[in-house]
């Protein structure tokens, strides 16, 4: 019953994507006459608005039929010729959308997705951006929380610039630990920016507070798997601040939090606990675990000097209480 009610769901919203798409199709090819430009006056939208009010009700405003002309415009290229060709003629948005429907189906996102994603001008962002919303199943506020928080430039920061294209095509592919790592993370939704000081006990429990939202933040895979998890030998305890597993690189993922300076003894510390997974936790058929120190300032220099040069369990990373500047990312990313 629910797989048949999900079915009934995305069929109404293909068939309302690809009616928005023809008008959009009508708007550019038969009034604007594939002017690619906005040449297309307000009285003649106005026209068009009050005419399809009439024909099928609401949601057909001046400000709607601009937004299915740009749907068009940046998503044309996704209908097949074959499937064009079918569209040919002057049949009525409804009915060739219905048509194509059965042809194809070229969008699998809900339209308030994609009024959102057509304000990214960029061509691999965006495209990157659908993608991800659609393989971790993001609602439009998760969408526009990712956008604001940058995750694409963070992600371009953290690899490099050959990995445009492919970011652009398949989204974010997760391999290895690198990869599932970001330059830094944004935890604004903590809401502990306004605060002039925090420990670090406080900095773990608006974590837990915000577990979800901490998770995809994190990336891809993560299962949450506890706090303050207690190992003990010799008769010393130590308590490691988070554990999660990550079932796409199907390996434990430590993290320990700072609320200063990453420092050498951090880096240690952080060893011994990995160490303690990989001999006394993980089974055989687990990848080797991984330690991500998480710091409100990160020092590479120590990260080099303390680990081997073959490293690629140990990691530092930032977290910052604010959302980043896109501009100063962009930068970033074109200096490199």
């Amino acid at each position: 019953m629910l797989f048949a009610k999900e079915q009934t769901v995305q069929s109404i919203n293909t068939t309302m994507l690809l009616t928005y798409f023809q008008i959009g199709k009508y708007i550019v090819e038969d009034e604007q006459k594939n002017k690619t430009r906005a040449q297309y006056a307000s009285a003649t939208l106005t026209v068009l608005s009050k005419k399809l009010t009439k024909d099928f009700d609401k949601g057909f405003s001046v400000d709607n039929l601009e937004r299915f002309r740009k749907f068009y415009l940046a998503y044309k290229n996704r209908i097949s010729a074959t499937a064009s060709r079918k569209l040919s003629g002057k049949s009525k948005p409804a009915k060739s959308a219905t048509l194509l429907r059965k042809t194809e189906i070229p969008f699998t996102l809900a339209w308030s997705h994609y009024v959102l994603l057509l304000k990214i001008e960029n061509l691999n962002e965006r495209n990157f951006y659908e993608i991800e919303a659609k393989q971790n199943n993001w609602s439009v506020r998760e969408l526009q929380r990712q956008y604001n928080a940058s995750l694409y430039e963070r992600i371009l920061l953290s690899k490099n610039k050959s990995r445009i294209k492919q970011l652009a095509q398949k989204g974010q592919i997760i391999q290895n630990p690198t990869d599932s790592l970001k330059d830094h993370l944004v935890l604004e939704f903590l809401g502990l920016e306004e605060r002039p000081s925090y420990t670090e006990r406080e900095l773990e429990s608006a974590i837990i507070n915000k577990l979800e939202h901490f998770m995809l933040e994190m990336g891809k895979g993560f299962l949450f798997a506890g706090r303050q998890k207690r190992f003990t030998f010799e008769g010393d305890s130590f308590f490691v601040d988070l554990v999660f597993y990550n079932r796409l690189l199907n390996c434990f993922v430590l993290l320990d939090l700072k609320i200063g300076k990453l420092t050498h003894q951090d880096i240690g510390q952080m060893q011994m606990y990995v160490n303690y997974y990989d001999r006394y936790v993980k089974e055989n058929k687990e990848n080797p675990t991984i330690g991500i120190v998480l710091c409100k300032e990160e020092n590479k220099t120590v990260v080099e000097i303390t680990l081997p040069e073959s490293n690629n369990q140990i990691f530092a990373k930032e977290y910052k209480l604010y959302l980043p500047s896109k501009e100063q990312l962009k930068k970033q990313i074109n200096a490199l």
